[in-house]
This record gives C-alpha cells, structure tokens and sequence, in this order.
C-alpha cells in the first residue's frame, strides 16, 4: 500500500476491543528502529538538541488510520 503519510509504524495487531461504536486496536511495533522527525531550525535550537540526547519522539496528530 502506497500512501503519501510519512508517519507510518508497522506492526502486529495483538488485541481487539469492540465497543457499540468504537474499537481499540492494540499494535505491537517493533520497528522502523529509527524515527526520522522534521521540525523547525528555532524549535532545535530551543531545545538545545545534539547528537545523543535522550529524547521522546510524539507523533502529533489527531487520530491514527490502520492499514492492512
């Protein structure tokens, strides 16, 4: 499947839980290892960011779209 989203995480599906409208999707990732992320030159200065920071990598979005 080819879509244009860059923010794509492959995994397992390892539960489901159906609701009257909703269904929780539970997803194993175990790769990319790497997650590339593009953000503004101001944003990484601000943060001070230098090869071998501990940092935690948010996808920021408002909902999440499976695809089989």
């Amino acid at each position: 499947m080819e879509i244009s989203a860059r923010n794509q995480l492959k995994g397992k599906v390892t539960n489901i839980e159906l609701g009257a409208v909703m269904a929780n999707i539970k997803i194993e990732v175990n790769e990319p290892n790497t997650i590339t992320a593009v953000i503004t030159k101001e944003s990484a200065e601000r943060l001070g960011l230098k090869e071998g920071d501990d940092v935690a990598a948010i996808i920021k979005s408002t909902e999440v779209i499976i695809g089989k």
